[in-house]
């Protein structure tokens, strides 16, 4: 295909993302692709591109059959259209485009569905249907689904599509989002969630702006470009929209509010037997001598969490996250132990109020030395909280360290894989009324999941809480998927002596 697109100009004819797309269609490492998108940005024509070459290459070079499939009768149309004009402005040998009667079987008799087509000398053709199927049984080749979310039955269609892969097809899902509930989402937040091997790309109006869509706009147009003629277009399509602006330009579905994680979702992931501790060190504390700090905060580790620690399996795997803060909310530190079936469990969690930062370095320090195989820290790097990332990467080394900065992109790939553990039991909580809050203030916000920044509970103690230990606990089941850290059977702290012990012996 390189050697056709260069001849063309391909990559000037199509903007950045229109050619991400395409190369990831391609890719022999992609086989299903999902794309949310922002409204009339160009990608069917994009697709079109792609569909000609793909359907005009000898079987040999990897030609295949290419089937478009939408709600509308004049976006296929419009799909035709924009292949045969590709086809000519490559040259390629096709014939013109037809329209005929596509053949359903189903169980409930036969179905003929209005179609169109264009058909090429390699043999190939591309087929664009403006109903979804019922069946595609005996197809092969690759699948198009455009505006997927508006199409009737999108989990039959998409069932049925996937068949197309036994024969080294593709399945191309793409769409503007219609509602959180919609299939269309729900794959979507399955990708996200690592349910689903699928390849996913984003393209919403801003990043189609910064690719270019407004400047070709303006070619295309004949009119002149400038950032504030842009800037005053992209504002007036935003009040076009109005309320629907969000999901129709910025990939955010609608009716997206409300809790995350249900109450009994919550309570049936939790055991009685999973302690949380939680320490407010006496008042003026962070003014004593550093010498007596220490042995404060030493005497709470080993009243408090030394026997803990010391219960815990020393064949399974450990890692933490913690949610960092010093004054305003709770510092939670949410050990996680990944036994030998990869269920995550929580030995504990450790709420700290008011503790100085180096008496928090102190405590976690403690703990991860004496955690069992440690292989991960997933650790809040925003504000305050950078400090300790960074004195634990060099403790640690940054190999085991994840410094979070928590991104909307951040919540949007991994609360999903959070949520999947809880529905699927892969992991435990303390049975405990402050953490159940702070899960259940986990809220869906413009299509993502997070704790709203204004919203607090108040804890069994009376202070504010601001969803610290559900912050924790996702940052803990974070490290909990990363492949890093030693695999011997003993703690950190004794590995770490044992390997610079025999480092020593190496030196001459």
């Amino acid at each position: 295909m390189q050697d056709v697109v260069d001849k063309v100009g391909l990559p000037k004819a199509l903007l950045a993302y229109q050619g991400r797309v395409i190369s990831l269609m391609e890719s022999t490492a992609v086989e299903v692709l999902f794309v949310e998108k922002s409204r009339r940005i160009g990608l069917t024509w994009g697709f079109a591109a792609y569909a000609a070459l793909k359907a005009a290459r000898e079987k040999a070079a990897g030609g295949m059959d290419v089937m478009y499939i939408s709600y509308a009768q004049d976006m296929t149309r419009e799909f035709i259209d924009a292949c045969a004009m590709w086809a000519r402005a490559y040259s390629l040998a096709a014939m013109e485009a037809e329209e005929f009667l596509f053949d359903d079987k189903s169980p409930d008799g036969d179905k003929s569905i209005q179609a169109f087509r264009i058909r090429f000398a390699s043999g190939f053709e591309i087929i664009a249907l403006s109903s979804a199927p019922r069946t595609l049984r005996g197809k092969q080749g690759i699948v198009m689904i455009d505006e997927a979310a508006f199409v009737d039955n999108l989990a039959e269609l998409l069932k049925a599509a996937l068949a197309f892969l036994m024969w080294g097809g593709k399945v191309i899902v793409c769409s503007t989002h219609n509602g959180f509930e919609n299939v269309f989402n729900q794959q979507i937040q399955d990708v996200h969630a690592g349910k689903l091997p699928y390849a996913h790309v984003k393209i919403d109006l801003d990043s189609a702006l910064q690719d270019g869509l407004y400047e070709r706009i303006c070619f295309v147009t004949r009119k002149e470009w400038s950032p504030e003629a842009e800037a005053e277009w992209r504002e007036k399509i935003i009040k076009f929209y109005a309320a629907g602006a969000d999901e129709e330009l910025f990939c955010i579905p609608s009716q997206s509010g409300g809790a995350y994680l249900s109450r009994a979702l919550i309570d049936a992931r939790m055991d009685p037997e999973i302690p949380v501790i939680r320490w407010t060190p006496p008042k003026g504390f962070v003014d004593w001598q550093k010498h007596v700090r220490e042995a404060e905060a030493k005497a709470f580790c080993e009243e408090k969490l030394k026997p803990l620690l010391d219960k815990i399996e020393r064949s399974w795997r450990s890692c933490l996250g913690q949610d960092f803060a010093r004054s305003q909310d709770l510092s939670v530190i949410h050990p996680m132990l990944v036994t030998g079936n990869l269920m995550r469990r929580t030995p504990f969690i450790l709420e700290l109020r008011d503790v100085p930062f180096t008496t928090q370095e102190q405590i976690l320090f403690y703990i991860i030395d004496r955690l069992p195989r440690f292989f991960h820290a997933a650790l809040d790097a925003g504000g305050n909280g950078a400090y300790l990332a960074e004195a634990t990467r060099q403790k640690l080394g940054p190999s085991l360290v994840s410094e979070i900065k928590f991104s909307q992109d951040w919540y949007m790939l991994n609360m999903p894989k959070l949520k999947d553990a809880f529905e699927n039991g892969y992991i435990d909580l303390p049975r405990d009324d402050d953490t159940m809050g702070d899960y259940r203030l986990l809220q869906m916000t413009r299509g993502v999941a997070k704790i709203p920044e204004n919203v607090h509970t108040i804890g069994a103690d009376g202070h504010k809480r601001h969803g610290d230990s559900a912050i924790a606990g996702a940052l803990a089941y974070f490290a909990s998927n990363q492949d890093s850290g030693p695999i011997g059977g003993e703690p950190w702290a004794r590995t770490r002596k044992r390997a610079a012990r025999w480092l020593n012996s190496c030196r001459p």
